[in-house]
């Protein structure tokens, strides 16, 4: 009899997962991303431009600092930033350029803002359910006045753990597929270190820009 209980137990635990809404995956999924912040994110950005092809990016964050490394078109760039200073590695040339930041925040690299607002002003839906994911369609709604915003977009959510498996979207002909989300990031791995990069030529053009701005 209590094996009998315990099978039933499941199944009840079962239909609950799967009675979900759209919604309450997303706000479980930002819930998760919310709790573990503190530590760092990762993640790989790939972008798809017309002509140009794909930028690949895989981005460590933490705090107000990112590092982050793109390739593109064989040519590979690492950035780093502190939310003021930005330092750039061109591999190719072997140069190191210092710049002032422009003012982005750690949300905007990738986009994962969109991640956390993805559900206002869009109407959701589950489209595809695996044993390991839900794909989870967002439309822009009548509601939504923002003209920049994306039509639709597309975020699968892990059923274990309810984090973001993939989100893709595509605006003015570029596509953005954002993947393999994880956390776990120290600070060394999102500090410039010049004694990495030994012989590397170094072009500050941080007074160079204020003298722009007069």
């Amino acid at each position: 009899m209590n094996r009998l209980y315990s099978l039933m137990a499941a199944l009840l635990c079962s239909v609950a997962v799967f009675a979900q809404t759209p919604q309450e995956i997303l706000d479980k999924m930002n819930a998760v991303m919310t709790d573990h912040e503190q530590e760092g994110m990762i993640m790989t950005t790939e972008i798809k431009i017309p002509i140009l092809g794909t930028m690949s990016t895989r981005s460590y964050s933490r705090g107000d600092k990112i590092r982050m490394e793109t390739t593109m078109m064989g040519i590979t760039l690492l950035t780093w930033t502190d939310g003021e200073t930005v330092w750039t590695y061109d591999s190719q040339e072997n140069k190191i350029t210092i710049t002032k930041e422009n003012g982005k925040s750690k949300d905007d690299v990738g986009d994962t803002k969109l991640l956390s607002g993805m559900s206002e002003g869009y109407d959701l839906k589950l489209v595809k359910e695996t044993a390991d994911s839900w794909l989870i369609q967002c439309k822009k709604n009548r509601d939504n006045t923002d003209k920049d915003a994306p039509k639709s977009m597309d975020v699968a959510v892990s059923k274990g753990s309810y984090m973001p498996v993939s989100f893709k979207v595509k605006m003015k002909g570029v596509t953005m597929n954002m993947h393999d989300f994880s956390f776990g990031v120290t600070e060394k791995e999102v500090i410039f270190d010049t004694a990495n990069y030994p012989g590397a030529t170094i072009e500050d053009k941080r007074n160079q820009e204020t003298e722009e701005k007069k």
